[in-house]
């Protein structure tokens, strides 16, 4: 089956350092869902820290809950490299994904950071790939959007 791929690419107003202080926690990741959705995830694993995330392997199942209630998917969250400050390579299953692949990194740039999200999924249902890519790239241009707007509010 094809990989569905897609990149959606922001600049916010913050250092790499300050923008992976924030999303490479639990409350950082649901404050950029929110409110369309949140992810469940046990309090040992409220941040990704290098020194402790065990690559390679699932870390735990996340509950994907619409608008942060309904239960509508979930991630075997599997982390495959993760650099602080620079991202992670995230290669899970999904209830709803055969495959899911999320890379984030971010990037020094004049004004800020770079943040880039690259996405692949391979979905369980390939009828429904043109679907789930209008939804996932909607998703993501929210999530930058939220993104974007915490660093705006920081500086003003």
């Amino acid at each position: 089956m094809a990989l569905h791929e897609f990149q959606v690419s922001s600049v916010v107003p913050a250092t790499p350092a300050e923008v992976w202080a924030r999303v490479s926690t639990v409350e950082g990741i649901n404050f950029e869902l929110m409110p369309l959705a949140r992810m469940t995830c046990p309090r040992r694993f409220a941040g990704i820290d290098p020194a402790v995330v065990p690559l390679g392997q699932r870390l735990f199942r996340s509950w994907i809950l619409l608008f942060g209630l309904l239960p509508i998917d979930y991630d075997d969250l599997t982390l495959v490299r993760v650099e602080a400050g620079r991202g992670f390579l995230e290669s899970s299953r999904m209830l709803s994904q055969r495959r899911w692949v999320h890379e984030r990194t971010l990037e020094a740039v004049p004004g800020g950071c770079r943040v880039t999200d690259r996405i692949g999924f391979e979905p369980r249902l390939p009828a429904a790939a043109r679907v789930f890519l209008r939804v996932f790239r909607l998703f993501f241009a929210h999530r930058h959007r939220r993104l974007g707007a915490f660093f705006a509010r920081k500086d003003g």
